[in-house]
């Protein structure tokens, strides 16, 4: 039997803006297009030969609906028979989108492909469950919500049950967002994510204009106080606020990925392999429980150790969430989101799974390290963990 091994060749991102910040102007498909095009230019490839692009997004309406991996594949100019789709596995699709590209050439569909993820929260609606105490949206249907008894609620809410179960206390989140903030300002300051940015600037229209270089919300001197003085936003005796939650974001993300003995034919440097991907589902209303079950099936299936890994990478959706699994793994402080996260960074939704998986994968090579693991919660429950080892 012919056994295939998926590799991650190449990986870049856009810097991630703010909501109506450096990248506001960017329509989502060509803030996709832009960072397709500096991957497959970056690589070398001949666009024709990629069999697929994959492309992470959970906001899909206005300017992100209708397949935007297809608009994206033809704003960035590559050949017209170039196919694309668009997954939405919630804030994991950019990770799914990873995970469908590596299993479709693991099972012989692909040989190279693009696995992407884009999220423009400047230029699509919100929905309206991202205001604290609004209803639930319309994708409840009866049974679900007579299933619950009506407990159902948006993430906001469930991060409040999350902080009481695992009794995490605001300055717990406060103190870990603080160190969100000077970690990834630290990683900027020393140039870990320089070779992974794509070049863009503020205005599409004037690619000679300034270029945005850097992450746009990390904060120089997050100030502690004035975090304990915010108040809670989804409960009045609560401990999630803005500083300890996840910023609003736009950005864009891509990795090109190979068969290790195609990549090898063409030229090709193999970066990384897949140990383990996994899905894994659980409680809807606590909602962010899953990364645990997804981590622990990941392990299994890489016939690996907690202690094995030597970086973790776990979306702060909101701060709660890689301090639960901290506490559950019992993971080293410096094994755990070495360069930030979301709190600082930005998450824009589609797009985080892929960000993270560059950062992941350059920051083993930076630090010559060997095993990855990276995990993030989804809306209503669900989870995604991918280990990577670098080659």
């Amino acid at each position: 039997m012919i056994t295939r091994e998926a590799v991650i060749v190449e990986a870049v991102r856009t810097p991630v803006g703010r909501r109506g910040g450096m990248l506001s102007q960017w329509h989502p498909a060509d803030l996709l297009g832009h960072t397709l095009r500096h991957l497959v230019d970056r690589s070398g490839v001949e666009p024709s030969t990629i069999d697929d692009v994959i492309a992470g997004c959970v906001l899909q309406h206005d300017q992100q609906s209708s397949n935007i991996a297809r608009h994206a594949v033809l704003s960035a100019g590559l050949p017209e028979s170039v196919p694309a789709v668009t997954v939405d596995r919630q804030c994991g699709s950019g990770q799914q989108a990873v995970s469908f590209a590596a299993q479709g050439v693991m099972a012989g569909s692909y040989d190279l492909v693009i696995a992407c993820g884009v999220e423009s929260m400047s230029q699509v609606s919100m929905p309206a469950a991202f205001l604290p105490g609004a209803p639930l949206g319309p994708q409840y249907g009866p049974l679900e919500l007579e299933r619950y008894d009506g407990r159902l609620m948006a993430q906001g809410p469930s991060s409040e049950l999350m902080n009481e179960r695992f009794e995490l206390t605001r300055e717990e989140l406060d103190a870990f967002s603080v160190r969100s903030h000077e970690r990834a300002l630290a990683a900027t300051g020393a140039g870990a994510f320089t070779e992974q940015m794509v070049p863009i600037t503020a205005d599409p229209h004037d690619p000679d204009g300034t270029r945005i270089a850097a992450d746009e919300g990390i904060r120089e001197h997050p100030d502690p106080d004035k975090m304990a003085g915010l108040k809670t936003v989804f409960a009045e005796d609560g401990r999630t606020t803005a500083a300890n939650a996840s910023q609003v974001s736009d950005g864009a993300a891509a990795l090109l990925i190979a068969d290790r003995a195609y990549a090898q034919q063409h030229g090709l440097t193999p970066r990384a392999r897949f140990r383990a991907m996994s899905a894994a589902a659980a409680d809807p209303i606590i909602q962010f429980t899953a990364v645990l079950d997804a981590t622990r099936k990941a392990l299994e299936v890489a016939e690996l150790d907690v202690e094995d890994i030597d970086l973790f990478e776990v979306n702060e959706a909101f701060a709660g969430v890689p301090l639960m699994f901290q506490r559950e793994f019992g993971i080293p402080d410096d094994k755990l989101n070495v360069n930030g996260g979301s709190v600082a960074i930005g998450h824009p939704l589609g797009s985080t799974g892929a960000r993270m998986l560059t950062d992941l994968l350059c920051e083993l090579e930076r630090s010559g390290k060997r095993f990855g693991l990276q995990t993030i919660c989804e809306a209503h429950g669900t989870a995604n963990a991918t280990i990577i080892e670098r080659i």
